[in-house]
């Protein structure tokens, strides 16, 4: 699974039900410095337990298809508005509006593995 740019997997697939983590391969440089392009991170599935200042993974609203990594920014209308941390070259929810967030980020680990922290917004 890709995220930033290319297109998410079939509705209802997923890597393992009984795994709650899942690993997400980052492309594109819209959260740069917190991830870069090629860095591999785990996603803990699901929505609950996002809070703001999060790295998530989201599909917007108007744009389905598109699978996305970026920063939970605040609530917005049942879902939730995201920026991306390289405002200069990210498409986020200035562009695409309210998206619906898959799972949260917890770690990097490749190529240089570390936690993700929840950074102030």
């Amino acid at each position: 699974m890709e995220v930033n740019g290319m297109p998410a997997p079939p509705p209802g697939t997923v890597a393992h039900p009984r795994w709650p983590l899942s690993a997400v391969l980052v492309s594109g440089p819209s959260m740069v410095p917190t991830l870069r392009h090629g860095d591999a991170v785990l996603v803990r599935r699901g929505d609950r337990g996002v809070r703001v200042g999060d790295v998530v993974i989201a599909v917007f609203r108007s744009r389905p298809d598109l699978l996305v990594v970026k920063r939970a920014v605040a609530p917005a209308a049942g879902g939730w508005w995201l920026t991306g941390d390289n405002p200069l070259v990210s498409d986020d929810s200035r562009a695409y509006g309210v998206a619906d967030i898959r799972g949260r980020v917890v770690a990097r680990y490749w190529p240089r593995p570390r936690l993700l922290r929840r950074r102030r917004v």
